[in-house]
């Protein structure tokens, strides 16, 4: 039997203090699934999955419960044999390292193993210092346990000890009096990888609003944003047409940072929408489709409800970006000049009403609309830029051509440009660039049979680690250019020219014509390939396919299927766990 792996992908250092071992009986059928313990249920479950996601509602479905599985809480009651117990001594497991220990990984089919973990926080220093000065902070610990495997293939959440949130112990393991630190205050989720016999722990962020633990000085290719694919296409549709089990403000809530949204355009037909462009005004019914298809069976969905709820998401959590991607397909009559202008006179606007660089605090005090557009809610130049920039604001990534020859668009930013430049796409391609070189972009799509799921998944990770090679560097607010400074000419270069691209890494893909290759079959297999690799490999040296150093391990912009059906959010997790990383870096 293989040994124990542990992965802290954490900036908390974490001991593993003790082993606990428990007899499990895999006889049993479990919610209808014939015999078979883990291996078993885990088997049924996959192959269940995509059946589960045609039977889903007929629009965008609950997402349930999120909360993973916990092997032994539910069963605790009922006195499972306990087999023994190992105090464990010098197991550390730093921030983001990996610790192969000797402690035995359980058997899946009749073992349970529950692990107990010393978390390590700096506890504020006591007023009774040196000369009625404050006290050095002092290291406490907090113990949490985890029970491998669960009862599920979910995530687990780490259980604390003692049921007393004012507990803490001391460098010598000693209980102490007061509250307890605001980090130790955060739990901590575990993913464990059976095959493997790899457990990979992370913080359990607060997913809605997660940005708001990340420096606001790092540029947005810099951080590990999740994001979903045809986003809106969650209602009732053909099968390679919904992409998505839930609707676009609850993959907000759950952390889905980036918007792959498709529309339909006409030149001139316009019709008063609820919550369009300036909350209200008359705006272009812009339908929402995937390719040629509309995204729901039973009614058209239009642009400005979708925008409506991403603008109520980040009214609600200001320390949020969302980065939008908007592209032109459909049936409409209109041309990609006609998708331009009008975003351009009914949502974006010319130039914000603040500065690009204002703080989020000014970002929750945007004026109230006055006219069509609201550029203050927007974030139109042609540069990456930083994550205070953009707080409470909406990034546009452009997938259409400019009109040619229009004085108005050249004449937006001095003539560098109108958001970030994705006009020109690589069709179908494994690694290539987009326009203007700032997006650098995975999109293999046509996988026309299931055996090419796996080649898929091969470009997946090789971008996955490039995207952990590269070193970013922070941007000073003072040298970073502001809409306010463009002065008329495009020569001065801004300081994204020197920035890395945002890796755009899409888990996508379908086949009309092939039952197995549908997006929810492909996501099947491709999204808890991406969670394997992500706890397993991602940002190790020689870690990915091609053997490359590790820089600062970001995965950039993972773009999914599927995520949140049946409450299971765990990829998105796993993604967002890797931006504690840039805390590490001065």
């Amino acid at each position: 039997m293989a040994s124990l792996t542990v992965r802290n992908i954490s900036v908390t250092p974490l001991e593993l203090t003790r082993v606990e071992r428990f007899a499990f009986d895999s006889t049993p059928t479990h919610d209808g699934v014939p015999g078979g313990g883990f291996v078993g249920r885990l088997f049924w479950g996959l192959v269940r999955a995509p059946m589960s996601y045609l039977r889903s509602a007929g629009s965008c479905g609950d997402s349930g419960s999120d909360v993973g599985g916990v092997a032994l809480k539910a069963r605790r009651g009922d006195a499972a044999p306990f087999l023994g117990r190992e105090e464990i001594q010098d197991v550390h497991v730093g921030p983001f390292a990996t610790r192969m220990t000797d402690v035995r990984a359980p058997d899946p089919e009749h073992e349970v193993l529950r692990l107990t973990f010393a978390a390590a926080f700096d506890r504020p220093g006591a007023g009774n210092g040196v000369d009625g000065g404050q006290e050095a902070p002092a290291t406490t610990y907090r113990y949490y346990t985890v029970d491998v495997p669960a009862a599920s293939a979910r995530s687990i959440e780490l259980q604390p000890v003692d049921d007393d949130d004012d507990d803490e112990y001391d460098e010598g393991g000693r209980m102490v009096d007061g509250p307890v630190a605001a980090a130790a205050a955060a739990a901590f989720t575990a993913v464990y990888i059976p095959h493997g016999a790899h457990l990979a722990i992370m913080s359990s962020a607060a997913l809605s609003s997660w940005m708001a633990t990340v420096d606001g000085a790092w540029p947005l290719s810099s951080l590990s944003l999740p994001g979903t694919h045809n986003s809106p296409a969650c209602h009732a549709a053909l099968p390679s047409v919904r992409c998505q089990a839930v609707d676009v403000r609850t993959q907000l809530d759950n952390g889905a940072r980036f918007l792959d949204v498709r529309v339909s355009v006409n030149p001139t037909r316009l019709g008063r929408v609820s919550g369009g462009g300036g909350g209200g005004a008359t705006a272009p019914r812009m339908a929402l489709v995937h390719s040629a298809f509309s995204v729901s069976l039973t009614s058209t969905r239009w642009f400005a409800e979708l925008y409506a709820a991403v603008c109520a998401f980040l009214d609600a959590h200001p320390t949020e970006t969302v980065l939008l991607s908007v592209k032109r397909e459909g049936t409409g009559w209109g041309t990609d000049a006609d998708l331009a202008r009008q975003l351009l006179e009914y949502y974006t606007g010319g130039r914000p009403d603040r500065p690009s660089s204002s703080s989020s605090s000014a970002a929750a005090a945007a004026p109230t609309p006055t006219g069509k557009a609201e550029p203050w809610r927007w974030f139109t130049e042609p540069r990456i830029p930083r994550l205070d920039e953009v707080r409470g604001r909406i990034v546009l990534v452009r997938r259409f051509r400019l009109p040619d020859n229009d004085a108005t668009f050249r004449q937006l930013h001095g003539g560098a440009g109108w958001g970030l430049d994705a006009s020109t796409w690589p069709d179908n391609c494994a690694d290539g660039l987009s326009g203007s070189g700032l997006l650098r972009l995975q999109d293999f799509y046509e996988v026309t049979q299931a055996v090419n799921i796996d080649t898929k998944i091969r470009h997946v990770r090789a971008l996955l680690e490039h995207a952990a090679s590269t070193n970013f560097a922070k941007h000073d607010a003072a040298v970073v250019r502001t809409t306010a400074m463009y002065d008329g000419t495009a020569a001065a270069a801004a300081p994204s020219s020197h920035t890395p691209p945002l890796f755009l890494n899409f888990l996508s893909g379908s086949n009309f014509f092939n039952a197995s290759c549908w997006p929810e079959r492909i996501a099947a297999r491709v999204n808890p390939a991406v969670i394997e690799y992500l706890c397993m490999r991602h940002g190790e040296t020689a870690g990915g396919p091609a053997g490359m150093a590790v820089g600062d391990g970001s995965t950039g912009i993972v773009v999914t299927d599927w995520v949140g059906a049946k409450g299971d959010w765990d990829l998105i997790r796993c993604i967002v766990a890797w931006n504690a990383r840039l805390q590490l870096k001065p």
